[in-house]
């Protein structure tokens, strides 16, 4: 099928270059000096950038899994090879003080990142994330809790909202995030590690059949079984603690439009969340009956056709808000790794500006952390005001009529 991601190929390299340059820089810049903005003063040193910590009652942990699809050839892996598919699991955790924090992004596919946007694949330092590599699940009183599915946009990968997953999980959320390979920086346990590829590119509709798959590897853990290829161990409790009743999905950008495919051919899905999302597909996005949000900043509905479409097909609750001076990467992780580090790359405020828009990072994160949270606390868990209207917490955020 053609893929439409609603980003040029200039946009997609510009961005990982930006991230590429801000985590090279990581090994020359400390972070002890970061501001209200998350910029600094260059120094010697090495550093490691850093993600802001979850605000919900619980730790967090996580687990990867390595799913095969025996169903369905990939003709991009070469003649006789199925669908590969990594993912992450993330969920409230108890004794995690005992297991090691995860990394952002594992070092090799990094390594591949910082090469293709032309930098030193040797000065890549990643962050540390909430997530505790391998934690039991934490469950109050045998409660089942609700699960959400994240994808990825294109020529990216699945660590790129982790600021919004690990909050999530800390609110007591099992999140499954996924790296569409060939569209993904990514790495096999058997070590091979796949970058993206423009031919043939995938689609929206090939995120969303990696997502209904994955969907049903979901419901295998939650049957009791591990549908990991090799048969790794699973966190204590992880099955037994989800409820698939309760599923929601969210994207950003290309994600974003395989979100609400998944949903026009899912039910198994009750609500969806677009961050910025181009919403474009051939053939169009179904018509979607059930809760969708927009979180938009440069796709919105009066400047994209495809959004505004979109929108009109919506027969179930929706909302659009929006972030003043928000752009199409304001709602992930690099709102705030860039800034951190945009001083010691000798990057101008202007140049920032281009990059981040003129959101402060840490009102984004913010708004990353409060938003989603309370979109699939009304719809999954029916409780919370947030949504009601505008907050004066959040000046920032408008409603969109």
């Amino acid at each position: 099928m053609t893929t439409t991601t609603g980003i040029n190929q200039r946009q997609l390299i510009t961005r990982r270059r930006a991230l590429a340059a801000a985590l090279a820089a990581g090994v020359a810049v400390p972070i002890g000096a970061a501001g209200r903005t998350g910029a600094v003063a260059a120094a010697p040193g090495p550093v490691r950038p850093t993600l802001p910590p979850p605000t919900g009652p619980f730790p967090v942990g996580t687990v990867s899994l390595h799913l095969v699809d025996r169903s369905r050839p990939d003709p991009t892996a070469g003649p006789g090879r199925h669908r590969e598919l990594m993912a992450s699991v993330w969920y409230p955790a108890r004794n995690a003080w005992r297991y090691p924090l995860a990394r952002w992004m594992p070092p090799a596919p990094l390594r591949e990142l910082l090469t293709v946007a032309g930098f030193d694949a040797d000065a890549a330092v990643s962050p540390l994330t909430a997530g505790h590599e391998g934690a039991p699940v934490r469950r109050h009183h045998g409660e089942r809790l609700p699960v959400i599915v994240f994808s990825h946009g294109a020529h990216d990968h699945r660590s790129d909202t982790t600021i919004v997953v690990q909050e999530l999980a800390s609110h007591g959320y099992v999140v499954v995030t996924v790296d569409h390979t060939h569209d993904a920086f990514s790495q096999f346990p058997d070590g091979r590690v796949i970058v993206p590829v423009d031919d043939p590119a995938l689609s929206p509709w090939d995120f969303a059949e990696d997502v209904r798959f994955v969907l049903d590897r979901v419901a295998d853990l939650a049957a009791g079984r591990n549908p990991d290829a090799g048969r790794r161990p699973l966190p204590a409790g992880l099955g037994a603690a989800l409820d698939l009743r309760r599923i929601g999905m969210f994207g950003w950008s290309k994600g974003a439009t395989a979100t609400a495919l998944v949903m026009a051919e899912d039910r198994r899905v009750r609500a969806g969340l677009s961050l910025d999302g181009p919403m474009e597909s051939k053939p169009p996005t179904p018509e979607v009956d059930r809760p969708f949000m927009l979180m938009t900043a440069e796709f919105t509905r009066a400047a994209e056709p495809s959004v505004a479409e979109f929108w009109s097909r919506l027969r179930g609750w929706r909302l659009t808000i929006q972030a003043e001076g928000a752009v199409h990467s304001s709602y992930c992780d690099v709102q705030w790794l860039i800034p951190q580090l945009a001083r010691g790359i000798g990057m101008s405020d202007e140049d920032l500006r281009g990059f981040i828009g003129t959101l402060d990072p840490a009102r984004a994160v913010r708004i990353q952390q409060a938003y989603p949270l309370a979109f699939f606390d009304l719809h999954l868990r029916r409780r919370g005001h947030l949504l009601d209207g505008p907050s004066a917490a959040f000046p920032e955020v408008t409603f969109i009529p």
